[in-house]
């Protein structure tokens, strides 16, 4: 168990921010009355009166979560009263507290959606702050309030198909993201987003680094070929062929040769670098209809947020996609991606450019994130040997396995029908 710290002072407001649940609980309404003024949400001639719901809640892969509802002295139709809470700490679970410096960048995205230009709908933000040395912040927001009035239902990780038409919602998330991409290429978010989510080319290129050797992506792999041995019925014959298998093996030890290059080639041209969310799946948005019908969104979950090579988002947004979506539909989601930025002030992306960048951003994030699907696969749900196929209820039990199985799926079967080695030859000889 990680030592436990009550308050920390807050690098931007100076406040001494409560780092737990039962730290919030003692700070009570006078705390929200100073955090919500410092922040600039609520007014100095206002305050909360009283906290009249305190609910922990279960969730995510990092801190302790809230749910708060408050009273304030003078009611306000423009202030929220449903508000959700999140720390950037677990100090019971060691392992997710080692993603706590996750929150920063969200914070500070919170204060920048503030900005009259923040072109599309999250979560407001009431009180941000983190303390940098230690890791630890707190943020509060309003409540998205799933499935009330025209807001859908949230939706859960890899089960798209549930959805309805899961195309039309890819289709409002990828527009979203490329309006971020367009607000700031445009200019209309300076100077905040280069003073607050400055560039760092040489840090890009040791994030996500392939944790292996040549023998153990090797070894990764052969993994792979053993369950798809057992269990066939998990995955797409063409992914699972043995000579495929072989031939990314042996792709897969070239792309660790070239990591570095891939790197500086993907951050080399800034028109595909930008501020973007990274981890934009449709279980971290929500969704309604507006009076013409058409499908809207919201993003949240805004942990790790910076500049970044536009591959990367695409990924972040698809990579639990049906496999249809990759294989029929990339093509148009991509022209939409490009059509909005450039229609935004951006820059106008080639779509041939992109694609090359997504094929090599997937091999290499793909190499060092999703290689041990195989094995987690197995220890979050032994009996997926017997499941009749990805789609079998067995998945149910483990989310994480579901989670796993559809990535791994994706990074292979794209792989497989864009030929990553040939895109690696590509950059190459560029």
């Amino acid at each position: 168990m990680t030592q436990l710290l009550d308050f920390v002072r807050g690098d931007a407001t100076g406040l001494d921010i409560p780092t737990h649940v039962e730290a919030l609980r003692t700070a009570g309404a006078e705390f929200l009355t100073l955090a919500f003024c410092a922040f600039g949400s609520l007014g100095r001639d206002n305050q909360v009166a009283r906290i009249t719901r305190f609910e922990p809640c279960a969730g995510g892969s990092t801190g302790q979560k809230l749910l708060l509802s408050v009273e304030y002295e003078v009611a306000d139709a423009a202030l929220e009263t449903e508000l959700f809470v999140k720390f950037s700490r677990d100090f019971i679970d060691p392992i997710r507290d080692l993603q706590r410096h996750e929150m920063q960048s969200e914070v500070r995205l919170g204060a920048l959606s503030r900005h009259p230009a923040f072109p599309i709908t999250v979560p407001t933000t009431y009180f941000g702050d983190f303390h940098g040395q230690s890791g630890t912040g707190l943020l509060i927001t309003s409540r998205v309030r799933y499935g009330e009035g025209a807001v859908e239902p949230q939706q859960s990780k890899c089960m798209d198909l549930d959805a309805g038409d899961p195309l039309e919602y890819y289709r409002a998330v990828i527009t979203a993201i490329a309006r971020i991409v367009a607000a700031h290429k445009s200019g209309r978010l300076s100077p905040e987003v280069e003073q607050t989510f400055p560039f760092d080319a040489e840090a890009s290129l040791s994030e996500d680094r392939i944790p292996y050797d040549e023998a153990q992506l090797r070894a990764k792999f052969a993994g792979f070929a053993a369950l798809a041995a057992q269990a066939p019925q998990l995955f797409p014959a063409s992914i699972i062929a043995p000579e495929f298998i072989a031939r990314v093996s042996d792709e897969a030890v070239r792309f660790l040769a070239h990591e570095a290059a891939i790197k500086r080639f993907l951050h080399a041209d800034p028109d595909y670098i930008a501020l973007c969310h990274w981890n934009a799946n449709i279980d971290n948005a929500w969704f309604w209809r507006d009076a013409a019908g058409v499908l809207q969104c919201g993003l949240l979950d805004w942990g790790r947020v910076r500049q970044l090579n536009l591959a990367y988002a695409i990924w972040g947004c698809m990579l639990r996609a049906p496999q249809y979506i990759w294989d029929v539909h990339l093509d148009e989601l991509l022209t939409l991606f490009t059509d909005e930025i450039h229609a935004g002030g951006g820059p106008r992306l080639q779509i041939g450019k992109l694609r090359l960048h997504l094929d090599l951003y997937v091999a290499v994030m793909g190499l060092a994130t999703a290689s041990v699907a195989p094995e987690r696969i197995l220890f979050r749900l032994p009996e997926a040997i017997h499941a009749s196929g990805p789609l079998d209820p067995v998945f149910q039990k483990s989310a994480q396995a579901r989670n796993f199985l559809q990535i791994y799926t994706n990074f292979l079967g794209l792989w497989q029908s864009q030929d990553f080695g040939a895109s690696l030859d590509r950059m190459l000889k560029a």
